[in-house]
């Protein structure tokens, strides 16, 4: 019998959101942005856009928790981000576009590991079904060596279909992307929507999704 993964499970019947005010982000000696509001609630998603260098993932990083902006403050839930970060982090998936794999393991044993420090159960199967909805049926086992750039994004992808997350923030995830794994890729974020989820994204393209409201740095 064949199993197929059509959807994320449905999240939560509570709605969810995110919230900033008035962020300041600073590198070095250089403001990057600041006096930033911005919001997302269950079944949206944001679509952060602006010139390379503009801070655009500097802003996903701030929103992920993994660096805290130079004033302004971020809510998940009306709470600060910073009052529970564990809490905060299990509803969040963050995949900057510099994440990497292991490149002597292969594309199976990358995301097994990637699943046990996510602290989620997964069997091999499942998988193995989230690789192969991503196209790399037959790929599974071999080094990620020896895969192609975007085949190696598509591995890194595979995680959204295991990770139970509320709260998706994605760096560039349509990079190195051929046509028809951005198809695939966007009816997996609108599923997630559709589910109760939310991203927020950056890209250099347009995002074929629709509904998607901009953020510009």
């Amino acid at each position: 019998m064949t199993t197929h993964i059509s959807e994320p499970p449905h999240l939560s019947l509570n709605p969810s959101s995110l919230r900033a005010n008035a962020l300041t982000c600073v590198r070095g000696e250089r403001t990057l942005f600041t006096g930033l509001d911005l919001e997302v609630s269950a079944g949206e998603w944001l679509h952060v856009r602006g010139e390379n260098g503009i801070g655009k993932t500097s802003l996903l990083r701030l929103l992920s928790g993994l660096t805290k902006p130079a004033a302004g403050e971020i809510f998940w839930n009306e709470q600060l981000i910073s009052a529970d970060p564990s809490e905060y982090h299990r509803n969040l998936l963050f995949l900057g576009h510099r994440d990497s794999l292991k490149e002597d393991l292969t594309a199976l044993e990358n995301l097994s590991i990637a699943t046990a420090l996510d602290g989620i159960m997964v069997s091999g199967e499942e998988i193995l079904l989230a690789l192969h909805r991503f196209g790399l049926r037959g790929r599974e086992d071999l080094p990620v060596n020896c895969l192609s750039a975007g085949q190696k994004r598509r591995v890194l992808l595979a995680r959204l279909l295991l990770r139970q997350a509320k709260l998706w923030i994605l760096d560039e995830p349509f990079n190195a992307l051929d046509v028809r794994a951005v198809e695939m890729l966007s009816e997996l974020i609108l599923e997630h929507i559709a589910s109760g989820g939310m991203a927020i994204m950056t890209s250099h393209q347009e995002i074929p999704m629709p509904n998607g409201r901009v953020v510009q740095l």
